[in-house]
């Protein structure tokens, strides 16, 4: 196991595919590789499971749960764990976590990402496909806060990804099925622990969203993904989770609570020396929540293109100015864009 894990940190992998029957898949810039190694045994994927599985863990998994988990390899790398079945056999998905946090101005994040990690309060949505980086970005804002604020943090994950250290905040961090049932009911217990900030993993059922438009609404910053892409998209998907007698309300708390949304997608570099993130942002503004009271909620995309000034940015306008940089290729630009024409007037 540590030497398959040492060969995929030799490289640009981001994920690692085990699967009964075939040898190791690795993802690469985006791209997944087969690589050279002999075909995984069910003997092996056992062994695999003993090594990172604990024994409640087993026993969930023999009762037929996929389980969720994190492991620490003999260097001290950290992996985040998707044990499950295909066809009766076993198989794992590993994806590689950074050690050490990184800062936004190393993830070449825009300067308005610290500015919503310094609000008071209120709710910020960090969105995107899987593997699009929403849990990099999230750690390097609650770091940011970490290191010039004196705040108590409260994060929610399912598992833990990165691991903080207090600096000048206070941080606990919560594993779900470890240190709490579920998002909803951590949720319930963090409005009781003196928070100033809490992190929820994923926002994942109409209980959980509902639980932290409440705390936003009750003056704490309040951090969370969806796997959507859009600023629109992901009102939306807000929005429907809820009965339609209850989406009237929910409109108007997002209003007053959502503070900003961040869609991002990973593109591979020019010089394919590994991925950038870019984004669309969203910052709430008094015209923008009369939008979502009033369920308007295509025209934000229109909202977000005429705020530039208050640092709102669209996916294509982050497109273009990658690629006017050289940062990345036209293609890949082009493959990503949902609106390839304002893309090209951009350019």
């Amino acid at each position: 196991m540590q030497d398959l894990l040492d060969k995929a940190q030799g490289t640009q992998c981001s994920d690692i595919h085990l699967i009964t029957g075939r040898p190791p898949l690795f993802r690469v810039l985006g791209e997944l590789r087969p690589i050279n190694y002999e075909v995984l045994t069910l003997e092996m994927m056992r062994g695999y499971m003993a090594l990172i599985m604990s024994e409640i863990q087993r026993m969930q998994f023999n009762d037929g749960h996929d389980v969720d988990t994190a492991y620490a390899d003999s260097h001290g790398n950290r992996y985040r764990i998707n044990v499950y079945r295909q066809q009766g056999v076993p198989c794992i998905a590993i994806r590689l976590l950074r050690n050490r946090i990184p800062t936004l101005e190393e993830l070449h994040m825009p300067p308005v990402l610290a500015r919503l990690a310094e609000a008071p309060r209120g709710l910020i949505l960090v969105t995107g496909p899987t593997g699009s980086g929403k849990s990099t970005t999230l750690a390097a804002m609650i770091n940011h806060i970490n290191k010039t604020r004196y705040h108590h943090i409260l994060t929610l994950e399912d598992p833990l990804e990165y691991l903080h250290k207090s600096d000048k905040s206070l941080i606990n961090q919560r594993e779900i099925h470890r240190d709490v049932n579920d998002f909803a009911s951590g949720l319930r217990s963090a409005l009781r622990e003196d928070p100033d900030v809490i992190l929820v993993g994923e926002m994942r059922d109409h209980e959980t969203i509902s639980l932290a438009l409440t705390a936003a609404e009750t003056g704490h910053l309040v951090f969370s993904t969806l796997h959507t892409l859009g600023a629109a998209p992901t009102i939306d998907r807000i929005i429907d989770v809820f009965p339609p007698h209850q989406q009237s309300q929910i409109r108007t708390q997002l209003a007053s609570s959502l503070n900003a949304v961040i869609s991002q997608a990973l593109i591979p570099m020019r010089d394919r020396s590994g991925r950038i993130a870019v984004q669309e942002i969203m910052v709430m503004t008094d015209a923008i929540g009369n939008l979502i009271r009033e369920n308007k909620i295509v025209q934000i995309n229109t909202a977000i293109q005429t705020g530039l000034k208050l640092d709102m940015t669209t996916m294509e306008l982050s497109l273009a100015k990658l690629v006017n940089s050289g940062t990345i290729t036209l293609e890949s630009a082009t493959d990503i864009a949902p609106n390839k024409e304002l893309l090209n007037r951009y350019l």
